[in-house]
């Protein structure tokens, strides 16, 4: 198939993707007019046939020599972008520079891959130092390892452009050409009824015990693969792609060993983003659960805790594909319910013997209830209230845990729950857009 523009309709293993790279030598790889309007034809090309976007940007901006025709291009460019969105993935792959409104095009794109040589921001050190008397070097202000760390605009690092093409490869093996496709199942030797106890063996015998839940996810996922993303950003949260019995499946899980797993900020703008992409690209969502809630702070209140927690818990009320939650450990609070709970809709809720279910912990409890006991006292009224409430089995019996299963059956499960979800349907009511908490 030929493009009606200057990109290329190329294939990607053995599907057909829009491509169009962006960025140049000449007038120092400023965006011209053409070039805002070549990437905003390739997207409206993606669209109209239904092709994942690819776009392979270095640009230092618009180009000052054309005025605001430059910037009407990248603004084309962005519109046609949006147009995109959840439709089509959109992959932007930087190897260079992405600054001032070029830089805003990554904020659009589903996933956006750096290598370790570029850089992003809008407005370029030379500003910073004018307005702030700072000065502050391209690496200090927008580099690859700063957006991997502290904005989250890097979905993965990668050494070069060679490596870049194989980070791509990578996504697209999960993802479905456009919204109206189920992912293509993913080839694999792994029995599906696998047994997993070395699942169980990764959870510390304490409550408190920190472990990698990444462990877990590579010990149910096929072959011991994950895809994850954002690593370095919000690391309290796992989101990343992997499959089960060849379905590819989104992961969600909470990480005991960065910030005890509790929700914060990025966390919960990390959670929503993922879920969101999941939902729309028809990739059924594995949400493994171990947090004492969301992180306690003035700071975090005062910066919008509220609003963003609420992400998670639009993301996960609207979702409608597939969902299953397994509760591993610890399950508290507000948290509880905006890690999909049964109650946010999941398909199924699953937990391990290992679970703990309630409003907060034991310790925590007891020094609001009982707080003018003795130390003796308190100690015995914690004992019996994780012998009364903190187990699995009380949040069974009230339908809000569907099963609680062995560990070792963990894989089996998932395995089971996904061929019966795969011809779920859930139609959404009928609005013009819904309104985010943003």
């Amino acid at each position: 198939m030929r493009a009606r523009v200057e990109t290329v309709a190329t294939i990607h293993g053995d599907r057909p993707v829009m491509r169009v790279r962006v960025g140049t030598t000449d007038r120092a790889a400023a965006l011209t007019p053409r070039d805002g309007e070549t990437i905003a034809a390739a997207a409206r090309t993606a669209l109209e046939e239904r092709l994942p976007v690819i776009i392979d940007i270095a640009s230092t901006g618009a180009d000052i020599n054309e005025g605001l025709a430059a910037l009407h291009g990248w603004g084309q460019a962005a519109r046609a972008l949006t147009a995109c969105s959840g439709i089509v993935p959109t992959i932007i792959s930087v190897d260079g520079p992405a600054v001032s409104g070029p830089a805003l095009l990554l904020g659009l794109a589903d996933f956006v891959i750096m290598t370790e040589s570029s850089y992003a921001f809008v407005t370029g050190p030379h500003m910073v130092r004018q307005f702030t008397g700072q000065p502050v070097s391209t690496t200090e202000l927008g580099g690859a390892s700063l957006h991997a760390r502290i904005t989250g605009v890097a979905s993965t690092i990668v050494a070069d452009a060679a490596g870049a093409e194989t980070a791509v490869e990578a996504l697209l093996d999960f993802l479905p050409g456009h919204n109206d496709e189920l992912p293509p199942r993913i080839p694999t030797e792994d029995p599906a009824d696998r047994a997993t106890p070395e699942a169980r063996a990764i959870i510390p015998d304490t409550a408190t015990g920190s472990y990698d839940v990444r462990s877990v996810i590579r010990a149910l996922a096929d072959d011991g693969e994950l895809l994850e993303l954002r690593a370095a950003w919000a690391p309290n949260l796992v989101t990343g792609f992997g499959s089960i019995d060849g379905r590819p499946v989104g992961f969600v899980a909470n990480q005991p060993c960065a910030l005890a797993g509790t929700l914060d900020i990025p966390a919960s703008q990390k959670g929503a983003r993922f879920v969101s992409f999941c939902d729309a690209f028809n990739i059924p969502l594995i949400t493994l659960v171990d947090t004492p809630g969301f992180y306690p702070g003035k700071d975090l209140e005062w910066r919008g805790m509220i609003r963003h927690g609420a992400q998670m818990a639009f993301a996960y009320a609207r979702a409608t594909v597939p969902r299953v939650n397994v509760t591993l450990r610890k399950s508290y609070g507000g948290a509880y319910i905006v890690m999909d709970s049964k109650r946010m809709g999941n398909d199924l809720a699953l937990a391990w013997p290992s679970a703990e279910i309630a409003v907060m912990g034991a310790k925590g409890a007891v020094e609001i209830l009982h707080r003018r006991e003795s130390v003796e006292e308190r100690l015995n009224l914690e004992a019996a209230y994780e012998a009364r409430l903190l187990n699995p089995y009380i949040a069974a019996d009230r339908g809000l845990i569907d099963a609680v299963i062995d560990p070792a059956d963990t894989r089996g499960e998932l395995a089971a729950a996904l061929s019966v979800l795969e011809d779920k349907r859930e139609q959404l009511r009928p609005r013009g857009h819904d309104n985010s908490p943003l």
